[in-house]
């Protein structure tokens, strides 16, 4: 397990005064189990949101790593989510839950009303130890099914997720095709 929390507190000269805002485009849409003085729907642009992210300390296990979302690069594309505007105290909290993999990137945030403004993202990118890659949606619907990890099951996640996605009227073929096959396995 790659732990990425020293180096994420390393990257980034944060002022104790200073809000950041921070965009989740997975679980940190539906759990933010963290204080923050502003919450807003946002999107960012050239990136999609892939399960291709190995989860070995929340949605699986170091010998049956779960899949989580994390971003590829998408040009032409719009990834949207939350953003929500935090002090820089928070991240402590933060680095720690994204640590198996995720690096805090600097990205332009657009929300929805179009006001743009500078925030941070936490990206697993494919030179990571718990990246597993592209997979078909019904294989990587299996691989769900079949992880459970400290923070509950894999399945969980998918469909909190989904379900957070369509409260926020945001489309997203590539989760819903595999939560489609995933209710469509269990059924």
């Amino acid at each position: 397990m790659l732990d990425t929390s020293a180096e994420n507190q390393r990257r980034h000269d944060l002022h104790p005064d200073q809000p950041v805002w921070l965009f989740g485009y997975g679980s940190l849409i539906y759990k933010a189990d963290f204080p923050f003085l502003a919450r807003r729907p946002a999107s960012i642009d050239g990136w999609a949101r892939r399960f291709w992210q190995g989860s070995h300390d929340h949605r699986g296990t170091p010998d049956h790593p779960g899949r989580v979302v994390t971003l590829i690069r998408a040009p032409g594309n719009r990834c949207a989510g939350m953003a929500y505007q935090v002090t820089p105290d928070v991240f402590q909290h933060l680095d720690h839950r994204e640590k198996n993999g995720y690096l805090r990137v600097t990205t332009r945030l657009t929300f929805s009303d179009g006001q743009q403004q500078a925030g941070l993202i936490y990206l697993a990118t494919p030179d990571n130890a718990a990246f597993l890659g592209e997979a078909s949606e019904e294989h990587i619907a299996r691989h769900i099914a079949a992880s459970h990890g400290p923070s509950g099951s894999n399945t969980e996640y998918l469909l909190q997720l989904a379900e957070a996605l369509r409260q926020l009227n945001v489309g997203d073929e590539h989760v819903f095709r595999i939560e489609h096959y995933l209710l469509a396995s269990a059924g």
